[in-house]
């Protein structure tokens, strides 16, 4: 008779991909092992493997969740009747609140990626690309003459907002919602308004 699965089990599951990111973060995916983050997650090592077979397993998770919920709350800023510019200002800000506690799996994401299969790793890449994506409609929107017409120049742009937004998420980890929000404002000034304009 298969195992029921229990009313919690998404909710454990989810405890156990915070705390495995906690213990990968510190240990380094390759020192880490399942032992601990079971201990960590005060539960046995049989119950660890009931959830996850392999520690690549559980790393996998922990990248796919963290990367798709992130596409998926920042691609839903979509044009749905605002401006260009209200577009962009709610992306940019979106991302780093969305970045907000989620230091370990920004690490994990770092240096446990290439630990992954090739097909895993294209998944996970997918989900970086699809906010690459976003942001490069949204400037194609912004600058239609100038950015929608040259790639090269249009691929610096995005990522060039990417890199301050990962900046600040470097420095400033602890940072509050409002301190996020004051941020990706001066960055939206920066960007569409150019020096003068912060």
């Amino acid at each position: 008779m298969a195992r029921t699965i229990a009313k919690d089990h998404d909710e454990k599951r989810r405890q156990i991909l915070r705390t495995a990111a906690k213990v990968f973060a510190r240990d380094g995916v390759d020192r880490a092992s399942m032992s601990q983050v079971a201990q960590a997650c005060g539960i046995s090592k049989a119950n660890i493997y009931h959830y996850y077979d392999s520690k690549n397993a559980l790393l996998f998770d922990i990248l796919d969740t963290h990367l798709r919920d992130l596409r998926d709350r920042v691609c839903a800023i979509t044009e749905d009747g605002r401006s260009a510019e209200e577009q962009f200002r709610a992306t940019v800000c979106e991302l780093l609140l969305a970045y907000e506690g989620a230091d370990d799996e920004h690490r994990v994401q770092a240096n446990g990626l290439p630990a992954l299969p090739d097909e895993e790793q294209a998944t996970l890449r997918g989900y970086q690309r699809d906010l690459v994506a976003h942001m490069s409609d949204i400037f194609r929107r912004l600058a239609p003459e100038t950015l929608g017409r040259d790639a090269t120049r249009l691929r610096s742009v995005t990522m060039s907002v990417f890199g301050m937004l990962n900046w600040f998420y470097m420095w400033n980890s602890r940072a509050g919602a409002q301190e996020r929000e004051d941020y990706s404002a001066l960055v939206s000034d920066l960007v569409l308004k150019g020096i003068n304009g912060v």
